[in-house]
């Protein structure tokens, strides 16, 4: 039996604390943070409905448009970032897809839905090494690349708007990720054999896991990421549509403001949506639900939006960037694992199947 000290954090907590008490911990903050950050701004928007009479349509269609193109982008960015065997465009779309409407149904759901995402590319022909590239390097670059963006937008909204206290916790957060990111890198390019040392120490304590498929795994990392390095037009491709991804996206939500008559500066705009996606990594609500809807409008507001005109333009573009994307992940996920005439006693099973799939193993507990 391993010692108590030598239990990773996770496991200790998971062996003190019984799971429907965890469970009951994980409902109580959600509820919280849907109480004191969603209710009262869904109040707010009910009282400026009369705004919506003079919606422009137009603009409306285009914010779909947008949110559409930015999760294409994104499934671009698998595609490019697959190193070998590549799915079709279509398919890769639909595994994206699926993987967002599960990362928005579940607290902390990026760990689930990289899970989702991993099960569906190697059953559509892609290696287990290739799979699991795959995830971590989109999600990582995704996230280096929206910080560094916000970086930039924050030093160019200084001199346009003016200082912003908030602009600091921002920078510090940042600071600490992409150091982190730039470390991680480092040890899968540069120095692998004292990092291997330490994966392998690392799968010794984790429970249930082979030291020799951890090292083979990060061996397998540093090799494509090198590569993918190396191929500077895969490289360039890679950034590019990371960047897109997020630059569509903040035109949908910018879209959805001047639906409303407000046209907000790009910049003062990327630098709000930004923070906004900063917080909504906090892993206590799906996709950062009631964060995003709390801050946003505070943080446009900021910038000079009329608060009602914020609230309700982020309200709107939260229908199709968090809530649209769960039922169309779901079809997605259903034409990923029917057969053409199968009809929904089918549909029902698949779905089943994935509900049960998704709660991450329990580790075993400690004897």
């Amino acid at each position: 039996m391993p010692a108590e000290g030598k239990l990773p954090l996770r496991s200790r907590w998971k062996a003190v604390v019984p799971a429907p008490l965890r469970h009951g911990i994980l409902i109580f903050l959600i509820v919280i943070v849907v109480e004191y950050l969603v209710v009262p701004e869904l109040v707010g928007a009910s009282r400026n409905i009369h705004y919506l009479e003079r919606l422009n349509i137009g603009w409306l269609a285009a914010g779909v448009g947008f949110e559409a193109a930015s999760l294409f982008a994104y499934a671009l960015l698998t595609w490019t970032v697959l190193p070998h065997h590549r799915p079709s465009i279509s398919r890769l779309f639909r595994i994206d897809l699926s993987t967002t409407a599960v990362a928005h149904t579940m607290p902390g759901g990026t760990a689930a839905s990289a899970g989702l995402g991993y099960r569906l590319l190697t059953s559509n022909g892609v290696t287990g090494a290739d799979a699991g590239f795959t995830m971590a390097t989109q999600g990582i670059g995704s996230a280096v690349v929206l910080n560094v963006m916000l970086w930039l937008a924050l030093v160019i909204s200084i001199p346009i708007a003016g200082f912003h206290t908030i602009y600091i916790v921002v920078a510090l957060l940042g600071m600490i990720a992409l150091a982190f990111f730039a470390i991680l890198i480092y040890l899968l390019t540069r120095g692998e054999e004292p990092a291997t040392r330490l994966v392998r120490r690392i799968g010794r304590v984790l429970p249930r896991m082979d030291p020799d498929h951890l090292e083979a795994t990060f061996r397998h990392l540093g090799d494509a990421l090198r590569t993918l390095a190396t191929n500077s037009d895969r490289l360039r491709s890679a950034l590019g549509w990371a960047a897109g991804n997020w630059l569509l996206d903040a035109a949908a939500l910018w879209s959805f403001l001047a639906a409303l008559g407000r046209y907000v500066n790009p910049i003062e705009l990327f630098a709000a949506y930004g923070i906004a996606n900063v917080l909504a990594a906090i892993p206590i609500t799906p996709g950062g639900l009631g964060f995003v809807e709390a801050s946003l409008p505070l943080l446009l507001a900021s910038f000079g939006v009329t608060k009602n005109v914020a609230l309700l333009g982020v309200l709107g573009w939260r229908i199709v960037n968090f809530w649209l994307p769960i039922p169309v992940g779901a079809g997605a996920y259903l034409s990923l694992k029917l057969h053409r005439g199968e009809g929904l006693r089918a549909s029902r099973r698949a779905l089943a199947d994935l509900a049960v799939r998704l709660p991450p193993p329990e580790p075993p507990a400690a004897t």
